[in-house]
């Protein structure tokens, strides 16, 4: 299971920290993601990170903003959202993939949390 929390109403240029955290089967997951969605458009990859930690994936649309960090011991994986845009809002979904391949594709992430709100105010 996983479960997001961190999302909120922050205005244009603020800051937000998602959080993951897994539960279960956690020793299968070697790599974990965040995506993200708006009404009417496909789910958007934003960011993704390995079990150790030494390689990181962003959209470009993110880049130099947005920072993932991930703490094993808490089975835990973050989102850290510097100078928030409004086209940055959007729901943010965690994910976690068990392939041990680097990047996973969309399509091999296994598990999924139900979602959190991001809005960004202009």
């Amino acid at each position: 299971q996983l479960a997001e929390s961190g999302g909120g109403l922050v205005q244009a240029g603020g800051s937000l920290r998602l959080s993951c955290a897994a539960s279960g089967r956690t020793y299968s997951i070697n790599a974990m993601g965040w995506f993200r969605q708006t009404p009417g458009k496909d789910r958007e990859f934003v960011s993704s990170i390995i079990y150790s930690g030494d390689k990181t994936q962003y959209a470009d649309s993110v880049r130099g903003r947005f920072t993932i960090s991930r703490d094993n011991a808490e089975n835990t994986v973050y989102l850290q959202m510097d100078g928030l845009k409004p086209e940055d809002t959007a729901v943010y979904y965690c994910a976690a993939s068990a392939v041990l391949t680097w990047p996973p594709m969309t399509d091999e992430y296994d598990y999924w949390g139900q979602g959190t709100q991001v809005t960004v105010s202009s």
